[in-house]
């Protein structure tokens, strides 16, 4: 199936692509605002439409709601033209029709992009979201579980509007959004987690405080782990490898690799001889934690969708906790001329029948190597 996705930049269109990289079969054109342009050309060859696109802010409710409809209408002519009739998706907001500009924008391209695919013959699915949130998430815009992850990284302290709001994880909202392609009901509404806002800071707050350590908090049921990879993204990308202390005596040393509070999982080691490379692999849900024990090497992580290659040497002398964030495509390589040793620990027991791990390489044409 080929699938134009437009907002494909966005937060939620950056999770729906590595969904759909996971999944396989699918060829993907993501359009960002700049691509409008050759919108036509795109959906003309298109067995799917999903629209993400939107204007989520602007100097005024005019700005707003002009935004929105623009884009669906946009949208809707496209797929009017295209000749043929692709099945259109639609990303919705809880917020339809609540008075705001919005939320009558969304009301209004909602009626544009049913219209629209009823004209062309296309199926058409909305999909009514609630507040969404995820790994990547842009701090003061997309999610304030996103502002709370990178102001508790930083050790900022957050300002709280408590209230109940209802949460539910991009990668969820991306799995119904994959689902309407195959033929779900006109209109989807996914369902969230309800929490109060001053809980999400008090959850973060924890987490911090056993992540600085290196230890891995107690998450709960799904919900708080889907609420800790999105912390422990912000977190890497701030702060890097965690270091491990390493305690010896005339024996010998000890490293406590994984503190893992409440949850068991499962740890393995590995061998590598020189030259050989592991991993070359991401996960959309899976947590993951290297530690090279003895030897060198050098571990490499790829944000899905970037050419950016971050690359941290690591040392058996000096042992760190290396945790792979979601989506992004790591490996390791043995850069030394000894054999190298390193644990690995991750949070639940594989599944040969739902492994969440999907190949693709870090190296890719024109990557950027960055090393601390």
């Amino acid at each position: 199936m080929r699938v134009v996705v437009t907002g494909a930049a966005g937060f939620l269109g950056w999770h729906l692509r590595a969904r759909l990289r996971a999944g396989g079969g699918h060829e993907v054109v993501p359009v960002d605002r700049e691509a409008f342009a050759d919108l036509d050309a795109e959906v003309a060859g298109a067995d799917a439409v999903v629209h993400l696109a939107g204007v989520n802010r602007g100097g005024d409710d005019r700005e707003v709601f002009d935004g929105n409809v623009a884009l669906a209408r946009r949208v809707t002519e496209a797929v009017r033209r295209s000749g043929r009739s692709p099945r259109l998706v639609f990303a919705n907001s809880l917020q339809v029709g609540n008075g705001t500009a919005y939320g009558e924008a969304k009301r209004e391209a909602t009626q544009l992009l049913h219209d629209g695919a009823r004209s062309a013959g296309s199926p058409y699915v909305d999909v009514v979201l609630p507040n969404v949130f995820g790994e990547h998430g842009r701090p003061f815009y997309n999610s304030f579980v996103a502002t709370f992850c990178h102001q508790v990284v930083a050790g900022d302290e957050p300002t709280v509007d408590d209230r109940e709001v209802e949460l539910l994880h991009a990668q969820d909202a991306a799995a119904v959004l994959v689902g309407a392609l195959r033929g779900l009901s006109r209109t989807e509404r996914p369902r969230g987690t309800v929490v109060r806002v001053a809980e999400v800071l008090d959850t973060l707050r924890r987490y911090d405080t056993h992540y600085t350590a290196g230890d891995l908090p107690e998450t709960g049921a799904r919900f708080g782990r889907q609420l800790f990879n999105a912390y422990r993204v912000a977190a890497f990308e701030r702060r890097g490898p965690i270091p491990l202390v390493a305690r010896s005596d005339d024996r010998g040393r000890l490293v406590e690799t994984a503190r893992a509070h409440g949850r068991g999982g499962q740890s393995f080691v590995s061998t590598t001889v020189p030259g050989a490379r592991r991993g070359e692999h991401f996960h959309l849900e899976k947590m993951e934690r290297f530690v090279v024990l003895r030897g060198r090497g050098r571990i490499r992580l790829r944000r899905l969708f970037s050419d950016q290659v971050r690359a941290f040497d690591v040392t058996g002398d000096a042992p760190v906790a290396v945790d792979m964030p979601t989506m992004w495509v790591h490996d390791l390589t043995n850069v030394g001329d000894s054999e190298l040793i390193t644990a690995f620990w991750t949070d639940t027991v594989f599944d040969p029948a739902h492994p969440d791990t999907y190949r693709e390489n870090v190296d890719v044409v024109g990557a950027e190597v960055s090393l601390p």
